[in-house]
C-alpha cells in the first residue's frame, strides 16, 4: 500500500529531531542597527547580511516611504505586462553603470534569478559545471533545467576543467559563487575564466555576498579579479545583502540580458518588485557607490575580529570577507555554543546540515560596518567564555581549509 504523506512527513520530522536538525523561527520585535529585540530581550546581532549597514539608513528608508506614498505598496503586474515602473528602469541603469556592464535585469530574489539564468540558457543535452559548495539555488536551477549537473571540488579550477572535458561538445555553463556563503572564501574567478574560455563555456558568477563589499567601489569579485563582461557575461547581484534592501538583478551582456527578459519563466510569470522597494534599492546603490568609508570600516572590523580571535586561541577559516565561520563539528555542539552566546547577549546562527556538510556544523558570524570596536571585543570575550562553559574544542581546525588569520 502506498504510504500516506502525513506518515512520511511525521517520520522525516522525527528523524530531523533525533539529529538536532529541526528549525525554529525567531520573531524580531524591533531592530536598531545591529541590536534586535527577540522574546523581550535585546541582543547584539552577528548573523545579518546587512554588511554595509544600509537597511535602516535614513536616505534608504525615506526613499521607500516617499515612493510608497506616490506609487503604492505593490508591483501590480509582471514587468512585461504593466508592472515595469520608471523606478525599476532607473535602478537597472544605475546597477549597470556601477558594475560597468551594458544591462541589468531585476528579479524578485536571487533564488529566482539563478533559476532563470540556468533554465534560459541550458536544456536537456547541455551541462552545468558547478563548485561543490555553490548556493542551493544554483544546484536547484540545474536540476530544474534538466541539464547534466557536474560538480567539482571546492575552489578547484583543475577539477572544473576535468568536468568540462568529460562531457560531449554541447552547451556548457561554468557556475560559481563569488563569495561562498557558508565559508566566506572567494572563488578563483580568474582561473575559472580561463578555463571557461578554453572550453567554450559561459562563466556565470553568483556574487550575492561580494557586490557592495569587495573590489573597486564595491563592484564585487568579478571587478576585484579585474575581469569584465567578455570573461564573465552574466553575474548575479542581490539587493538584500550588502545593499540592505530586497530583490536581485542579473547584469552583463546586453544580448544575454535580452534573452532572459524574453524567455526566463521566473521573470515573465511573476509580479514585479514594488516600485517603493526599487526606490529603496536605488538609494542604497548610490550610497554604496560613493561612501567608501563603509567598506573601510568593515575591513577594519573584520581584521579586529580575526586578530582578536587568534589571540584568544581560536582557529579561523580562510576568509577575509564579512562571513567569519567558526567550525564546531557536530550539530549539538554548534547549538550549545549558539545558546551560550545568546545567554551573553549575542545572536549568532548555528549552521547545520544539510546547509553545510556532515560534521561541519558551525557558527556563522557575520560582521557589519555598524559593529563598533566595543561590539567586536565583547563578542570575542563571549566566545571565549562560551568555549570554557561548553567545554569542547570550539573553533579548532575541523578540516584542512581552516587556517590562522
Amino acid at each position: 500500500m502506498r504510504p500516506r504523506l502525513h506518515e512520511r512527513v511525521a517520520a522525516a520530522r522525527a528523524q530531523r529531531a533525533a539529529q538536532a536538525r529541526t528549525r525554529v523561527r525567531r520573531s524580531v520585535t524591533r531592530r536598531d542597527g545591529v541590536r534586535l529585540e527577540v522574546d523581550g530581550h535585546w541582543l547584539t546581532g552577528f548573523c545579518s547580511n546587512d554588511y554595509l549597514g544600509l537597511a535602516q539608513q535614513f536616505q534608504v528608508v525615506n526613499a521607500l516611504q516617499d515612493s510608497a506614498a506616490r506609487d503604492g505598496a505593490g508591483g501590480v503586474a509582471s514587468h512585461l505586462v504593466c508592472g515595469h515602473h520608471a523606478t525599476h528602469d532607473a535602478l537597472e541603469k544605475e546597477l549597470a553603470d556601477w558594475l560597468g556592464v551594458p544591462r541589468a535585469l531585476l528579479f524578485g530574489s536571487g533564488y529566482m534569478a539563478n533559476l532563470a539564468v540556468v533554465q534560459a540558457f541550458l536544456g536537456d543535452e547541455d551541462v552545468c559545471v558547478q563548485d561543490r559548495l555553490n548556493h542551493a539555488s544554483l544546484i536547484d536551477a540545474a536540476r530544474m533545467a534538466g541539464c547534466k549537473l557536474r560538480r567539482y571540488p571546492h575552489a578547484d579550477p583543475e577539477g572544473a576543467l576535468r568536468q568540462l572535458r568529460s562531457v560531449p561538445d554541447t552547451g556548457a555553463m561554468l557556475a560559481t559563487d563569488g563569495v561562498f556563503s557558508m565559508d566566506g572564501d572567494v572563488a578563483p574567478i580568474r582561473e575559472l575564466a580561463v578555463i571557461a574560455r578554453v572550453q567554450n563555456a559561459m562563466l556565470y558568477v553568483d556574487d550575492a555576498h561580494g557586490v557592495g563589499v569587495l573590489g573597486p567601489e564595491g563592484r564585487g569579485t568579478v571587478a576585484s579579479a579585474r575581469l569584465g563582461v567578455d570573461a564573465v557575461p552574466l553575474q548575479l547581484v542581490t539587493l538584500g545583502k550588502a545593499l540592505g534592501s530586497y530583490g536581485a538583478a542579473v547584469v552583463g551582456d546586453a544580448d544575454f540580458i535580452a534573452h532572459l527578459e524574453e524567455t526566463a519563466r521566473p521573470y515573465i510569470y511573476t509580479t514585479a518588485l514594488p516600485p517603493a522597494q526599487a526606490a529603496a534599492s536605488l538609494a542604497a546603490v548610490k550610497l554604496a557607490r560613493r561612501e567608501q568609508w563603509r567598506r573601510e570600516k568593515l575591513v577594519t572590523a573584520i581584521a579586529r575580529f580575526r586578530n582578536g580571535a587568534v589571540k584568544r586561541g581560536f582557529e579561523l577559516m580562510a576568509s577575509h570577507t564579512p562571513i567569519q565561520p567558526l567550525l564546531c563539528g557536530e550539530e549539538t555542539h554548534a547549538l550549545a555554543f549558539a545558546d551560550a552566546l545568546e545567554a551573553q547577549g549575542f545572536w549568532v546562527s548555528a549552521i547545520r546540515p544539510p546547509t553545510v556538510p556532515e560534521g561541519k556544523s558551525r557558527l556563522r558570524i557575520t560582521i557589519s560596518a555598524l559593529h563598533t570596536p566595543q561590539d567586536i571585543d565583547a563578542l570575542l570575550d563571549a566566545l571565549a567564555w562560551a568555549r570554557d562553559a561548553v567545554g569542547q574544542g570550539f573553533g579548532a581546525s575541523a578540516d584542512a581549509t581552516a587556517t590562522h588569520a
